[in-house]
């Protein structure tokens, strides 16, 4: 069974599994036709900052330099591999959240493609993964992309 979505979110943070999750975004729009948008999402973390008040604002500038110059690349690629209609958005808050609930519905999302998570069993426990907390609590069909394993 082939589902044609019209919107699909994918959030990125650089990781070799958000571009694994990129990859697929895009392979998808791709499949789904030049009707379907790909939105490409980085979430900075607001609360990783919450203790640092004297160059908050500089930080979060520098974070959303960074955050831009490799979304812009993400960007390129998607439409170099024939992407028509894509964009991306750089949101601040707790990415949980932000990822499952508040961002489908601000660009109307119907597919979330997520790379799989980086965590181990014992910071999972301690801190929980995002990708486990989306897959749980979306309200939109979830993908988790994982990289793909090379046979020699």
């Amino acid at each position: 069974m082939n589902e044609a979505y019209e919107s699909i979110l994918v959030p990125v943070d650089g990781s070799a599994e958000s571009e694994a999750a990129l990859d697929r975004g895009i392979a998808i729009a791709l499949q789904n036709g030049e009707k379907t948008r790909l939105h490409i999402l980085h979430v900075i973390d607001t609360r990783s900052f919450q203790n640092i008040s004297d160059f908050q604002s500089a930080m979060y500038d520098q974070v959303a330099e960074t955050a831009r110059k490799t979304l812009d690349e993400y960007l390129e690629k998607a439409k170099t591999a024939g992407v028509q209609r894509v964009d991306y958005s750089i949101e601040y808050g707790a990415a949980k959240t932000m990822i499952a609930e508040t961002a489908p519905k601000k660009f109307g999302s119907d597919l979330i493609v997520i790379g799989a998570t980086g965590l181990n069993a014992v910071e999972r426990l301690l801190i929980g993964s995002v990708t486990e907390y989306v897959v749980r609590s979306a309200k939109v069909d979830t993908l988790i992309a994982r990289i793909p394993m090379h046979k020699d």
